[in-house]
Protein backbone atom coordinates (compact mmCIF):
# COMPACT_ATOMS: atom_id res chain seq x y z
CA UNK A 1 0.00 0.00 0.00
CA UNK A 2 2.98 2.47 0.77
CA UNK A 3 3.95 2.23 -3.03
CA UNK A 4 0.29 2.96 -4.20
CA UNK A 5 0.41 5.99 -2.09
CA UNK A 6 4.33 7.12 -2.79
CA UNK A 7 2.79 6.60 -6.69
CA UNK A 8 -0.26 8.65 -6.31
CA UNK A 9 1.25 11.33 -4.58
CA UNK A 10 4.37 11.67 -6.98
CA UNK A 11 2.17 11.54 -9.92
CA UNK A 12 -0.43 14.40 -8.32
CA UNK A 13 2.21 16.77 -7.77
CA UNK A 14 3.87 16.47 -10.96
CA UNK A 15 1.19 16.98 -12.80
CA UNK A 16 -0.70 19.78 -10.65
CA UNK A 17 3.13 21.95 -10.50
CA UNK A 18 3.35 21.43 -14.42
CA UNK A 19 -0.35 23.14 -14.75
CA UNK A 20 0.72 25.42 -12.79
CA UNK A 21 4.40 26.37 -13.87
CA UNK A 22 5.04 24.91 -17.21
CA UNK A 23 7.96 23.76 -18.99
CA UNK A 24 9.95 25.26 -16.58
CA UNK A 25 9.40 22.38 -14.00
CA UNK A 26 9.48 19.38 -15.74
CA UNK A 27 12.78 18.54 -15.42
CA UNK A 28 13.13 18.96 -11.69
CA UNK A 29 9.50 16.77 -11.40
CA UNK A 30 11.12 14.27 -13.59
CA UNK A 31 14.34 13.39 -10.99
CA UNK A 32 11.82 13.89 -7.95
CA UNK A 33 8.14 12.32 -8.88
CA UNK A 34 9.07 11.18 -12.38
CA UNK A 35 11.93 8.93 -11.41
CA UNK A 36 10.17 7.83 -7.76
CA UNK A 37 6.71 6.58 -10.05
CA UNK A 38 8.77 4.35 -12.48
CA UNK A 39 10.63 2.77 -9.48
CA UNK A 40 7.58 2.44 -7.25
CA UNK A 41 5.76 0.89 -10.93
CA UNK A 42 8.50 -1.66 -10.56
CA UNK A 43 7.78 -2.45 -7.01
CA UNK A 44 3.98 -2.78 -7.59
CA UNK A 45 4.96 -4.93 -10.50
CA UNK A 46 6.34 -7.44 -8.21
CA UNK A 47 3.75 -7.18 -5.40
CA UNK A 48 1.11 -7.67 -8.12
CA UNK A 49 2.33 -10.13 -10.92
CA UNK A 50 0.33 -13.10 -11.15
CA UNK A 51 -2.40 -10.87 -9.01
CA UNK A 52 -4.36 -8.80 -12.07
CA UNK A 53 -1.39 -6.65 -12.42
CA UNK A 54 -2.38 -4.86 -15.50
CA UNK A 55 -6.03 -3.74 -14.55
CA UNK A 56 -4.63 -2.74 -11.18
CA UNK A 57 -2.26 -0.84 -12.76
CA UNK A 58 -4.22 0.77 -15.44
CA UNK A 59 -6.28 1.52 -12.37
CA UNK A 60 -3.24 3.83 -10.40
CA UNK A 61 -2.40 5.16 -13.95
CA UNK A 62 -5.86 6.77 -14.04
CA UNK A 63 -6.35 7.50 -10.32
CA UNK A 64 -3.21 9.52 -10.41
CA UNK A 65 -4.62 11.66 -13.33
CA UNK A 66 -7.91 11.86 -12.05
CA UNK A 67 -6.90 13.15 -8.86
CA UNK A 68 -4.98 15.55 -11.01
CA UNK A 69 -7.77 16.90 -12.54
CA UNK A 70 -10.16 16.71 -10.01
CA UNK A 71 -7.92 18.91 -7.88
CA UNK A 72 -6.75 21.70 -10.54
CA UNK A 73 -9.73 21.76 -13.52
CA UNK A 74 -7.35 23.61 -15.50
CA UNK A 75 -4.69 20.69 -15.47
CA UNK A 76 -6.79 18.15 -17.98
CA UNK A 77 -4.57 18.75 -20.60
CA UNK A 78 -1.30 17.88 -19.03
CA UNK A 79 -3.79 14.97 -16.93
CA UNK A 80 -4.34 13.34 -20.08
CA UNK A 81 -0.98 13.41 -21.05
CA UNK A 82 -0.04 11.90 -17.76
CA UNK A 83 -2.24 9.17 -18.30
CA UNK A 84 -1.05 8.47 -22.08
CA UNK A 85 2.13 8.95 -21.43
CA UNK A 86 2.58 7.15 -18.04
CA UNK A 87 0.17 3.87 -20.04
CA UNK A 88 2.66 3.84 -23.11
CA UNK A 89 5.73 3.77 -20.75
CA UNK A 90 4.49 1.15 -18.22
CA UNK A 91 3.40 -1.09 -21.22
CA UNK A 92 7.60 -1.26 -21.98
CA UNK A 93 8.40 -1.53 -18.56
CA UNK A 94 6.56 -4.46 -17.66
CA UNK A 95 7.80 -6.04 -20.87
CA UNK A 96 11.82 -4.95 -20.21
CA UNK A 97 11.29 -5.92 -16.46
CA UNK A 98 9.74 -9.25 -16.88
CA UNK A 99 12.53 -9.94 -19.37
CA UNK A 100 15.20 -9.20 -16.98
CA UNK A 101 13.42 -11.53 -14.51
CA UNK A 102 16.52 -13.91 -13.44
CA UNK A 103 18.90 -10.61 -12.94
CA UNK A 104 18.47 -8.95 -9.46
CA UNK A 105 15.83 -6.46 -8.47
CA UNK A 106 17.96 -3.43 -8.63
CA UNK A 107 19.05 -4.20 -12.43
CA UNK A 108 15.43 -5.15 -13.34
CA UNK A 109 14.30 -1.91 -12.02
CA UNK A 110 16.94 0.41 -13.76
CA UNK A 111 17.07 -1.14 -16.53
CA UNK A 112 13.24 -1.42 -17.23
CA UNK A 113 13.37 2.58 -16.20
CA UNK A 114 15.63 3.45 -19.17
CA UNK A 115 12.90 2.49 -22.36
CA UNK A 116 10.27 3.35 -20.78
CA UNK A 117 12.00 6.45 -19.26
CA UNK A 118 12.17 6.90 -22.92
CA UNK A 119 8.76 6.73 -23.60
CA UNK A 120 7.58 8.82 -20.68
CA UNK A 121 9.95 11.71 -22.04
CA UNK A 122 8.84 11.71 -25.89
CA UNK A 123 5.29 11.19 -25.11
CA UNK A 124 4.61 13.80 -22.15
CA UNK A 125 5.45 16.77 -23.01
CA UNK A 126 4.62 16.36 -27.10
CA UNK A 127 1.41 16.25 -25.14
CA UNK A 128 1.51 18.29 -22.51
CA UNK A 129 2.44 20.94 -24.59
CA UNK A 130 1.68 20.29 -27.94
CA UNK A 131 4.76 20.54 -29.77
CA UNK A 132 7.50 18.18 -29.72
CA UNK A 133 10.65 20.33 -27.40
CA UNK A 134 14.54 18.46 -27.86
CA UNK A 135 15.40 20.07 -24.70
CA UNK A 136 12.41 19.04 -22.42
CA UNK A 137 12.49 15.38 -23.72
CA UNK A 138 16.14 14.55 -23.32
CA UNK A 139 16.41 16.50 -19.64
CA UNK A 140 13.37 14.47 -19.00
CA UNK A 141 14.97 11.80 -20.14
CA UNK A 142 18.27 12.00 -18.22
CA UNK A 143 16.27 13.19 -14.83
CA UNK A 144 13.78 10.28 -14.76
CA UNK A 145 16.92 7.79 -15.62
CA UNK A 146 19.34 9.29 -12.63
CA UNK A 147 15.87 10.27 -10.26
CA UNK A 148 15.04 6.79 -11.19
CA UNK A 149 18.38 5.15 -9.86
CA UNK A 150 18.45 7.30 -6.52
CA UNK A 151 14.64 6.29 -6.10
CA UNK A 152 15.92 2.41 -6.28
CA UNK A 153 18.62 3.10 -3.51
CA UNK A 154 16.30 5.04 -1.39
CA UNK A 155 13.56 2.69 -1.47
CA UNK A 156 16.29 -0.35 -1.21
CA UNK A 157 17.47 1.30 2.01
CA UNK A 158 13.92 1.71 3.16
CA UNK A 159 12.68 -1.71 2.67
CA UNK A 160 16.36 -3.14 4.06
CA UNK A 161 14.99 -0.71 7.32
CA UNK A 162 11.56 -2.21 7.53
CA UNK A 163 12.72 -5.92 7.21
CA UNK A 164 14.98 -4.93 10.10
CA UNK A 165 12.54 -3.49 12.16
CA UNK A 166 10.18 -6.66 11.25
CA UNK A 167 12.93 -9.30 11.98
CA UNK A 168 13.80 -7.35 15.97
CA UNK A 169 9.80 -7.21 16.47
CA UNK A 170 9.43 -10.88 15.41
CA UNK A 171 12.22 -12.20 17.57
Amino acid sequence: MLYVILYLIAIILANLSVATFGPDVVIINAFLFIGLDLTARDRLHDAWRGKNLFPKMAALIAAGSILSWLLNRNAGQVALASFVAFAAAATVDAIVYHLLGRYPRWLRINGSNIPSAAVDSLVFPTLAFGSFLWPIVLGQFAAKTLGGFVWSLILRWLDGRASAIEQTGSS
